[in-house]
């Protein structure tokens, strides 16, 4: 999980100084403390979703978000809902004529 933040966090970082922003810039768009943008961008693990999901819009990439926990690209989700789905299906009993 650290890596993966670490990772997101770099990656906003690099969006921003491509972007030719500062961290004052986007705090200020977002709406909160300089500190808080920097510790993101560190992807300190006290950092919030929110505050992610705001820099992802304030760097015009929100659109992104939807990407993450996709369940189309969920392969081990997507093969143990079927595996789940055989289990359920059971054996058919007929028609009853019993009125």
């Amino acid at each position: 999980m650290e890596q993966a933040l670490k990772r997101l966090g770099a990656n906003l970082r690099t969006a921003r100084l491509r972007r030719n922003l500062s961290i004052q810039e986007i705090a200020e768009k977002i709406g909160v403390e300089r500190h808080v943008v920097s510790a993101a961008e560190k992807g300190k693990p006290s950092t919030g979703i929110a505050i992610y999901a705001a820099m992802l819009w304030s760097l015009g990439l929100i659109d992104q978000l939807s990407d993450v926990a996709d369940p189309d690209r969920d392969e081990e989700g997507k093969t143990l809902g079927k595996a789940r789905e055989r289990a359920k299906a059971g054996t058919s009993k007929g028609l009853s004529d019993d009125f």
